[in-house]
């Protein structure tokens, strides 16, 4: 017979006749169920963006936030660089008898670099409230100024690029009707510094416009 103080169970198996041994957890183990439940509470090695179901992935669509304003952080950047910088003088005969192109010659391109330089030092300053978003998935009052703010960043960007594509475009091929003539001939470097500029520019606002689909898509799962 088995006492009631030993640490093993002896049950006797009918066909070999043997008594299989099974060995009892260690002293400072804990049972089984509160293992399971320790594990749940832990996340059970799920990662910290995909605990919580719901919340996880209110989560994760803030991290996504975080990455699209990064990305976009670059083009707006470039783009207002590259327009500011943007000055070619072209030599005729002589020294003295001199053409030149600069940005602020034409006030859409002055627009188009502030309004870039606007949204690239915006991005900058809402990384902080978006790594909220990651930290407070629930936090519905961010996620409403973040979708406000992109707005207005989506129109003002936009509206910058699209005047500065429309003197790329004359620039380039000129106009007929009004008798002027393309400059991109001859200023060549000022020509392909503001076109690159421009496509720049409407690569961030297919960004913005991913950042506030995502930001009313994370308002509405909220609700």
């Amino acid at each position: 017979m088995a006492s009631t103080n030993e640490a093993t169970v002896i049950h006797m198996d009918d066909t070999t006749g043997k008594a299989p041994v099974t060995a009892a957890p260690p002293p400072g183990a804990a049972p089984a169920p509160v293992q399971q439940q320790q594990q749940r509470k832990s996340g059970g090695g799920v990662p910290f963006i995909l605990r919580s179901g719901a919340e996880g992935f209110r989560r994760c669509m803030a991290f996504v936030d975080l990455l699209l304003r990064v990305a976009a952080f670059g083009p707006t950047l470039a783009a207002a660089i590259s327009t500011g910088t943007s000055d070619e003088t072209l030599s005729v005969f002589t020294e003295y008898f001199q053409f030149r192109a600069r940005f602020d010659d034409f006030p859409a391109f002055t627009f188009f670099m502030v309004a870039n330089a606007v949204a690239a030092g915006y991005l900058v300053l809402s990384l902080p409230f978006s790594i909220v978003g990651i930290i407070r998935p629930k936090a519905t009052g961010v996620r409403l100024l973040l979708l406000v703010c992109d707005t207005v960043m989506v129109v003002l960007v936009t509206a910058a690029a699209s005047a500065a594509a429309a003197i790329v475009y004359v620039a380039h091929e000129g106009s007929r009707r009004a008798n002027w003539a393309p400059i991109c001939m001859q200023f060549h470097g000022f020509c392909q510094r503001t076109s690159g500029a421009v496509v720049a520019s409407f690569l961030a606002v297919l960004v913005f416009i991913l950042l506030v689909l995502l930001s009313a898509c994370a308002i509405r799962r909220h609700r």
